[in-house]
């Protein structure tokens, strides 16, 4: 059902437009991952890293979603705590996988957290499309 949803001209923009901020969005946030663990990081803090990149990459993704991708206005506070319970879940579980692929499966922390990040996009989308940014109306093209 949903993909019969995202075949409406409008949406099917809209979801261009996640693709191309959600690109932003990933170089972004493993850009500032790399950076940090290749400034500060050793094998041991690499989740001490995570934590405050994470934080940032999300708030840059929610204004990125916001203001470019499903447009919405006001309900920053409201929009941006529905953003991190997306987010939010999705961090958690990533930041336990990124412990057992480097742990386990003896994975470079910064290829593991790529690989992560292009696991999460689908239930990204869907999850802000759904219930961080809902409109009540139809988006704008």
């Amino acid at each position: 059902m949903m993909l019969f949803q995202l075949c409406k001209k409008s949406e099917l923009r809209q979801f261009a437009r996640y693709l191309l901020v959600g690109g932003w969005n990933t170089l972004f946030g493993v850009g500032l991952f790399t950076l940090a663990y290749e400034s500060w990081g050793t094998p041991r803090n690499y989740l001490l890293i995570a934590v405050p990149s994470n934080i940032i990459a999300v708030t840059n993704a929610f204004l990125c979603y916001k203001w470019f991708v499903f447009r919405t206005h006001g309900n920053y506070w409201k929009e941006y705590i529905k953003c991190w319970t997306i987010y939010g879940s999705s961090t958690l579980l990533g930041i336990a996988l990124l412990a057992i692929l480097v742990e386990l499966f003896k994975i470079n922390p910064v290829w593991a957290n790529i690989l992560l990040t292009a696991v999460g996009i689908i239930w990204s989308y869907l999850g802000h499309r759904f219930f961080s940014f809902r409109n009540k109306v139809a988006p704008k093209n």
